[in-house]
């Protein structure tokens, strides 16, 4: 069953109630309980009854009395109490079908769960969800959700993601969209599909449904697209037409609205070898996960971070590995500490994707195995400071599954993993603890 209980917080309220590992939660106050939606929307009352179901078959009603909003402490065999749902589509411009032969399994599975894109904010298609789950969302009016729209064309929707039913999803959006249901999207602009006339339906579209905000960001190619659809990069060209389409209609929504609504991403700003808006653009940067307004708002944090330090901070030598993308806006950083702290001596290296292809400038697709080989035998000061965005969450590991102490043996120099934000890259190039 879906809601065996692997674990009991300490002191928590199930512990004080006796409930015991191994059980099963069945209901909560009558209502029963699929997955973890349901657990986390039943549990927040103060009063509680719970059916528990011992491993023999047998049930029993359970009392709980706690602060309104106080989780019980129940773990359960899975996050979701259920099996994650894997994508039912076959998008044309899947990154994950374009990935290398021979990678960890995890790598190639495909997520489209709409629970997770509460819970974690991941990005859904809706087009595996039923009209029962749908309607869940708006009985318990679970709000926000995340969803990869990509085009508001029915037709062009359901060939983009290879799918017949990809234009139910259009439809669950509208019921949701009148439910009061907030939702944040993404459109992921593939030249020749989804973009000029077709990008400006959407956004309409998007704009009188009411969402929320929509990011604007450019499809990734590999070199590994044998037998995949003949997709066309998103090089300067495309990058200013898209801006040039994008911007000009979040000017006429901030105006109607009182909110752009559609933002681009910084990458197609460098694409487009354009400045970055000013931080008003961002709207309190509630894209900045797609990539909206990332680095300005790590330029931001920087030069924060910067002016709160002396002159004359002492600061080692040190070298940093980035994506090309970045590169030229962390060494414009670099200049900038130097120029306030003279003591600064550091060197950024544009990192060539050779693992995907030089078509991926990204830093969080760089592989160790391109670390490693471009970086041997460079001077590298004395530590080398890489993007956490390189590693799987949490962990330091690669892509390629090479570890952090890998590359510092192979290079023989420290490797300082540096979060994504401006304070804790002034923390790694002049080496603060707090």
């Amino acid at each position: 069953m879906s809601g065996k209980i692997s674990s009991i917080d300490h002191g928590s309220p199930a512990e004080r109630a006796k409930i015991r590992v191994g059980e099963t939660l069945i209901s909560i106050n009558g209502k029963e309980i699929k997955d973890v939606l349901d657990y986390r929307f039943y549990v927040y009352d103060p009063k509680l009854t719970l059916v528990i179901q011992a491993e023999d078959g047998h049930r029993r009603s359970v009392k709980i009395r706690k602060s309104e909003g106080e989780d019980i402490g129940l773990n359960f065999e899975t996050y979701l109490m259920d099996e994650e749902r894997c994508c039912s589509n076959h998008c044309l411009f899947c990154f994950v079908d374009q990935m290398p032969p021979n990678m960890r399994d995890t790598l190639y599975f495909k997520d489209d769960d709409a629970r997770l894109s509460f819970l974690m904010g991941n990005y859904t298609t809706l087009t595996n969800l039923s009209e029962r789950e749908a309607q869940r969302i708006i009985d318990l009016r679970i709000s926000p959700i995340n969803i990869s729209v990509h085009t508001t064309n029915p037709r062009l929707r359901n060939i983009m993601l290879g799918n017949k039913a990809a234009e139910k999803g259009l439809e669950y959006m509208k019921k949701l969209a009148a439910a009061g249901i907030v939702m944040n999207c993404q459109i992921v602009v593939c030249p020749g599909l989804n973009d000029g006339e077709e990008l400006v339906r959407s956004m309409q579209d998007l704009a009188d449904m009411g969402v929320a905000s929509c990011a604007i960001v450019p499809v990734g190619i590999t070199k590994y697209r044998k037998g995949l659809y003949k997709m066309p990069v998103v090089d300067e060209k495309v990058a200013n037409e898209i801006l040039d389409c994008v911007i000009p209609f979040g000017e006429e929504c901030l105006k109607k609205f009182g909110t752009r609504l559609f933002f681009c991403s910084d990458e197609l700003f460098i694409k487009a070898k354009r400045p970055f808006p000013d931080e008003e653009y961002y709207e309190g940067y509630a894209q900045l996960e797609n990539g909206v307004g990332m680095l300005r708002s790590m330029e931001n944090e920087f030069m924060s971070a910067l002016h709160q330090l002396d002159a004359d901070t002492p600061c080692r030598p040190f070298s940093i590995g980035t994506g090309c993308l970045v590169a030229p806006f962390i060494r414009s950083l670099i200049r900038k500490a130097k120029e306030h702290c003279p003591a600064v001596n550091g060197t950024v290296y544009a990192i060539e994707n050779n693992f995907f292809g030089t078509t991926i400038d990204v830093a969080g697709l760089v592989t160790a195995t391109d670390l490693m080989e471009q970086l041997e035998g460079k001077p590298l000061g004395d530590r080398l400071l890489i993007p956490s965005s390189m590693l799987r969450h949490g962990g330091d590991v690669f892509l390629d599954d090479y570890h952090v102490s890998d590359v510092e043996e192979r290079l023989h120099i420290p490797v300082v993993v540096s979060e994504g934000d401006g304070f804790s890259l002034v923390d790694s190039i002049f080496e603060l603890e707090y």
